[in-house]
């Protein structure tokens, strides 16, 4: 999936950076949410060869990454003080 000038370690990188976003979201259903949907288009776009399919599919996962960090924080800022059901049973 690396070619034209974007490695196989930044494309590492932005997924982990994205994985790492997500843990970042208070409510369980947002964060799983977040990502399954991180991991589904990792894997959609694992086989890409065109470098100009490559280069937009990685400047969406960047513009991904960005809106995931604002939403991360607006979610902490409004995000209820009690746990749910979910979060107490499950570790993250």
């Amino acid at each position: 999936m690396a070619s034209a000038g974007i490695s196989k370690g930044e494309i590492r990188y932005l997924y982990r950076s994205l994985l790492r976003t997500t843990r970042q979201f208070c409510d369980y259903n947002i964060r799983e949410y977040a990502k399954r949907r991180t991991i589904d288009a990792f894997r959609q776009n694992q086989n890409l060869t065109d470098p100009s399919a490559i280069s937009a599919a990685y400047s969406d996962g960047k513009a991904q990454l960005d809106v995931a960090k604002r939403q991360a924080v607006v979610y902490s800022l409004y995000a209820p003080k009690i746990k749910t059901v979910m979060d107490s049973t499950i570790s993250r």
